[in-house]
């Protein structure tokens, strides 16, 4: 497929006769995949066709102070028709999980990511790796169009560029980036409201997570590499929800000597998540990934990979270690 990006101007021509348009993120999603779904799907529902808004894993307990929540489900059936599809901050299609099982192929299917992995599996591509979210691309087309940015397409941007950017902390977060959120916040966003249920209403079981994280901790690569596991049986004991992982690793890498940090994931059946970290633009987690099938950022990737969590951990650490030291 062509590297060259459709304009935005192209994907809503295409999308114009659309009467069904389903708008879907990757598996496992966080707030730039849960927030650009809501806010396109909106805007769609005000262009008065008929939409669906689906994720493999529905809409994730942990967002749904976000507004429109519920119009996130999982997927349903099989052989399902759409005249146009939207994947939204999806790197790679299977990534999309069951929602490709359920549908026929759409003769439209738009791919709008940031993910300097994507595989532009789109017929329709716009894919913008500079950008820190998704979201913030979202936004970028609906002021192309001249779309009202309401206040709940407002908040679910903001989420969606706030959590993206480790609120706006990370090193891909520009000028253009504060401007949108504060675009965002004339447009309706209550910061203050908002951030509170993004950072300060976590469960319990998270806080126990983290202690778990931090008491089984290991440092290798001198010092320079932080890693943890989290087995099946640890789950079990910890009641712990999948979507309680997000953020964990973060800790481990905000160590002074630690440059990249890693978490294993035994996700049963032979198969373990990999997510990884780095804070040093000379290590490229991205590139460690793709050895393993998987993808991402340069400072933030993932993989999922076959093997029991200590075989995967041992091959991943000694890919990962390697890149360490070549930066020394």
């Amino acid at each position: 497929m062509s590297g060259v990006n459709s304009t935005f101007e192209e994907i809503a021509r295409a999308l114009e006769p659309a009467k069904t348009v389903l708008v879907a993120s990757h598996l496992r999603p966080d707030g730039d995949a849960l927030g650009s779904t809501i806010a396109f799907a909106l805007w769609l529902k005000s262009l008065g066709k008929e939409v669906t808004a689906w994720n493999e894993d529905g809409m994730l307990e942990k967002f749904r102070y976000l507004p429109e929540a519920d119009i996130v489900k999982q997927p349903e059936g099989t052989g399902r028709k759409f005249d146009a599809f939207v994947a939204l901050d999806t790197s790679v299609k299977n990534r999309l999980g069951t929602v490709l099982s359920a549908i026929e192929e759409p003769a439209i299917f738009v791919n709008m990511d940031h993910h300097v992995s994507n595989g532009r599996f789109g017929a329709l591509n716009y894919i913008a790796a500079a950008s820190p979210a998704t979201g913030e691309i979202v936004f970028e087309f609906l002021k192309d169009r001249g779309a009202t940015i309401t206040p709940e397409i407002a908040a679910n941007l903001y989420v969606a560029i706030s959590t993206d950017t480790g609120s706006f902390q990370y090193p891909n977060t520009t000028a253009r980036t504060f401007r949108v959120a504060a675009e965002l916040i004339e447009a309706g966003v209550d910061v203050g409201a908002l951030s509170q249920a993004m950072y300060d209403s976590q469960p319990r079981r998270r806080l126990e997570l983290l202690r778990h994280a931090l008491n089984e901790v290991k440092f290798c690569c001198d010092g320079k590499v932080a890693s943890f596991t989290l087995t099946e049986a640890d789950v079990a004991r910890l009641g712990v929800l999948p979507e309680d992982n997000e953020g964990i690793i973060d800790h481990l890498r905000s160590v002074d000597s630690v440059v990249a940090a890693v978490f294993f994931e035994d996700l049963g059946g032979g198969k373990v998540r990999v997510s990884s970290r780095s804070k040093d633009r000379r290590v490229d987690v991205c590139k460690v990934c793709a050895v393993f099938g998987g993808g991402g950022h340069a400072l933030a990737a993932g993989a999922r990979i076959a093997g029991s969590i200590s075989e995967v951990e041992e091959r991943f650490l000694k890919v990962l270690c390697d890149e360490v030291r070549g930066i020394d």
